[in-house]
């Protein structure tokens, strides 16, 4: 599988500047691909976006009003993919904040041809005010991707995005939210829920009593959104978080036969979790399980993996089966040692084991 950093390219940089030069045909642009394909090399994606930009800043017509005009223009004239449009988002997250209102418009115009949730950032520092009324205007107008940006660019813990510190308090946010947690589209509720899944980190009692007060008057797509939003209290085992979804953390559960094998394996291994589930009366079970790496300096914070939602019946236990494998990823090392493996059912650790992961040499 390629690289994304690879979509950057010589094909991405001739299609914007194929673009621009329809409505700018004074925009230079054999220079200009020839210049940002140059300082290109191996660069990671988001340093390869920032040499784009900085040449777009080279090339377009100044001062930045001028230039705002033509990128609104070209994405008027000519659809653009995300590789070739997000430099443009970029150039005037650098290059705007003295002239806000021609950079939020232009932000709006490229959004729907790549998301413009980092370049709003540092405006939400910057121009707080305007830049959050503007939020609110984006999150009623009728173009989706303009009602996700109001969500998706102010999240508090934007993945990749620099931190605005104002957004640490929720209320900052919480009024936009409030107008988008039943949107008709799935694209925009995904990011109502990341959004308030972001506030569950640093403030769960706001963000349980938010949930509660949508709870209380939103439809199937609000029900969806907090199911998402609520999804790091679940694993952690949030009681009231588990009430909120159906889930009673005191149900009388039983997990018997509990089975990880083999009890010895290679990184790279793969085991077989096996276990049955029992109830003495209809319970909602949400089924996780949770693995505690061994790490360099000892054990580490565990990590919580979906297994499923039943609802068991007296009776009639229940066969549940996994198979997981213990493998380097990009955001986890392992490293050979003792690994425990628990069951956690509505939030509560009913059985557990401990396998040993080898180097395989």
């Amino acid at each position: 599988m390629a690289d994304l950093k690879d979509q950057i390219n010589e094909v991405s940089l001739d299609r914007l500047a194929a673009a621009i030069t329809r409505v700018h045909p004074a925009f230079p642009a054999r220079e200009f691909t020839a210049a940002a394909h140059a300082g290109l090399g191996d660069l990671p994606l988001k340093q390869r976006v920032s040499v784009v930009s900085a040449q777009l800043a080279a090339h377009l017509p100044q001062p930045f009003p001028v230039a705002a005009h033509v990128l609104r223009d070209t994405v008027a004239a000519t659809p653009l993919d995300m590789w070739s449009a997000w430099p443009a988002t970029d150039y005037v997250a650098v290059h705007g904040l003295g002239h806000p209102d021609d950079a939020l418009a232009t932000l709006a115009a490229l959004t729907p041809h790549a998301t413009a949730e980092f370049a709003i950032r540092p405006y939400l520092a910057a121009h707080p005010e305007r830049t959050l009324a503007q939020l609110h205007d984006w999150a009623v107008d009728p173009d989706q991707h303009l009602r996700r940006l109001a969500s998706e660019g102010s999240r508090p813990r934007l993945p990749w995005a620099s931190r605005v510190p104002m957004l640490a308090d929720p209320q900052v946010t919480l009024p936009v939210l409030d107008r988008l947690h039943d949107d008709p589209e799935l694209y925009v509720r995904r990011s109502v829920a990341n959004h308030l899944n972001d506030i569950t980190k640093d403030h769960p009692d706001v963000a349980l009593a938010t949930a509660r007060r949508w709870a209380a008057g939103g439809g199937d797509g609000t029900a969806w959104v907090i199911r998402h939003a609520l999804r790091s209290l679940v694993k952690q085992g949030h009681p009231e978080a588990l009430g909120l979804l159906g889930f009673d953390h005191g149900a009388n559960v039983a997990v018997t036969g509990f089975t990880v094998t083999p009890g010895s394996l290679p990184i790279g291994g793969q085991v077989t979790i096996a276990f049955t589930l029992t109830a003495d009366t209809t319970v909602r079970a949400a089924v996780d399980y949770v693995v505690h790496h061994a790490g360099a300096r000892g054990p580490r914070g565990p990590k919580v993996f979906k297994l499923t939602t039943a609802t068991l019946e007296p009776g009639l236990p229940r066969q549940v089966t996994r198979r997981h494998t213990f493998q380097h990823v990009s955001v986890r090392q392992l490293y050979p040692g003792p690994h425990r493996i628990d069951i956690q059912v509505n939030g509560r650790v009913l059985a557990g084991t401990e396998i040993v992961l080898h180097d395989g040499h």
